[in-house]
């Protein structure tokens, strides 16, 4: 299987945490848009009391989990159309 949607996933992930550690997004807009947890934990708890670094952390493999995902589905895909040619 190959992993290359998982990989861009991954670097979506990392590009998106470092976006919002660096300081360009000031009021965190990109990172609560595009991060699952930061969904999750700003519906569970005081988003201001919550770390970040979990917070990136989780994100990060969200998004690699995504890729894995689609990655598998490919993989299931590429199966079956060789299996029925």
């Amino acid at each position: 299987m190959r992993y290359s949607v998982t990989i861009a996933a991954t670097l979506i992930g990392l590009a998106i945490c470092l976006f919002n550690a660096t300081g360009y997004d000031s009021h965190n807009f990109v990172f609560f848009m595009l991060s699952v947890p930061a969904w999750l934990a700003e519906l569970l708890f005081d988003v201001h009391n919550v770390a970040i670094l979990p917070l990136y952390i989780l994100t990060v493999l969200t998004w690699a989990v995504l890729g894995f995902v689609v990655d598998t589905i490919i993989s299931r895909q590429r199966v079956r159309q060789g299996a029925h040619d």
